[in-house]
């Protein structure tokens, strides 16, 4: 490994010394969980999108397990999901007893389109009870488009939007504003736009799925709303103080107020992150421009109506491997050789063995198509122009067999 410079990952998290301040004035407080930080930071998110409720929880999983379940997704109900995504868009779904229907993608893209989940919907027996359109790479799907589709047909829908904090949708909207969708979930993982070590937080514009979630986080516990009166309350007529009674069965999905405390320190820094995000994508694009017309940058669906502005959290680029003469494992340990790393987003789920096994084998062309040819570069707010200068220069000498 070149020792030159040091190494480039795709995504790392950005720590200044107000993120350190506000964790630890955490641990100087008597909450470490279940304390006020995370209702601040509940409050902070709900404004920052718009949103009129926001639910924190462990981590992304999680919040799409949240929404799920809170919207009653069960045996005999389908969820559509992109194939082009994290396992967990389609697991925590499979988790609930539901069935899972991969949708096709824009191959040059990754996003479901309103065609691709129209042909999905198509092979859903007995019809869908949710969709899952997810903002591939920080990259808003046309969700006037899918929403529309996805009302037709009587589902629900549940946006993954643990790339896209901090973006816009095609009307201008805060992603997570709800406008579009009846939930969107976040995640707060350290290589994600806003990082909190762990966290996930869920918006929606339904105080009744909000209420439901909150029950989920915490076991299903309840101190207000009680069953067994002859328990809950004392002679006088109050409840008993230490009383409460289990809803249904449900999990720990608590934040943390460390976790809490370091996510609202991020977000008050959010437009930053976003516009300096933007401007190494734009830097990046400029510079493929000088590599061989097999390597190229995503293509950008957000100048046309529907599809709004993004906030990038990965930096892809397709590479026809074929036409180059080279594997990608063999591109990706040059590159790693020489002090950059890279990384595949996403082997598609319809390509996993398990969901084969369960599902039956689907052809997906778009999704295989953008697989064949995806490559994810370092993308992250502390990176220097110079830093992206030098991931295009050394992706170009690999190219070249230099």
């Amino acid at each position: 490994m070149n020792s030159d410079h040091p190494f480039l990952p795709y995504g790392r998290q950005s720590i200044d010394d107000a993120d350190v301040d506000a964790v630890a004035a955490v641990l100087r407080s008597d909450w470490l969980t279940t304390g006020p930080a995370v209702d601040e930071l509940e409050a902070a998110f709900a404004t920052a999108t718009g949103a009129p409720h926001a639910v924190c929880c462990a981590n992304g999983t999680a919040a799409l397990h949240m929404a799920y379940h809170a919207l009653g997704i069960g045996p005999g109900d389908n969820v559509v999901v992109p194939s082009v995504t994290f396992l967990a868009t389609a697991s925590t779904a499979h988790l609930l007893g539901a069935g899972i229907v991969f949708a096709d993608v824009d191959p040059d893209t990754a996003l479901m389109t309103a065609d691709t989940l129209e042909t999905a919907l198509g092979r859903a027996e007995g019809g869908a009870a949710a969709v899952a359109p997810v903002h591939l790479a920080g990259q808003m799907a046309d969700m006037d488009a899918i929403g529309a589709v996805a009302r037709r047909a009587g589902a629900s829908i549940v946006e993954d939007a643990c790339h896209a904090i901090g973006g816009r949708d095609g009307a201008g909207r805060p992603v997570g504003s709800t406008a579009t969708g009846d939930l969107m979930t976040f995640s707060l993982h350290p290589v994600k736009t806003i990082a909190a070590g762990e966290g996930g937080i869920v918006t929606t514009a339904d105080e009744a799925l909000a209420e439901r979630m909150r029950l989920f986080r915490n076991h299903g516990m309840s101190r207000t709303d009680f069953t067994a009166t002859d328990q809950a309350f004392a002679a006088d007529g109050d409840a008993n103080p230490w009383y409460y009674e289990m809803t249904e069965p449900a999990l720990n999905y608590r934040l943390s107020d460390i976790h809490a405390a370091l996510a609202a320190s991020q977000l008050a820094r959010l437009p930053d992150f976003v516009e300096r995000r933007r401007a190494l994508v734009a830097r990046y694009d400029a510079a493929l421009a000088s590599l061989p017309a097999h390597v190229s940058a995503v293509v950008r669906p957000s100048g046309r109506s529907g599809y709004g502005a993004p906030s990038w959290h990965l930096y892809v680029v397709l590479i026809d491997f074929e036409t180059l003469g080279r594997e990608r494992a063999e591109v990706m340990n040059a590159l790693r050789s020489r002090g950059i790393g890279s990384q595949v987003h996403y082997l598609p789920l319809h390509r996993q063995p398990f969901f084969r096994q369960c599902y039956g084998a689907v052809d997906l062309p778009g999704a295989d198509a953008w697989y064949a040819r995806a490559l994810s570069l370092p993308l992250f707010v502390d990176m220097q122009d110079a830093d992206v200068d030098r991931v295009v220069e050394t992706l170009h000498d690999i190219c070249e067999g230099r």
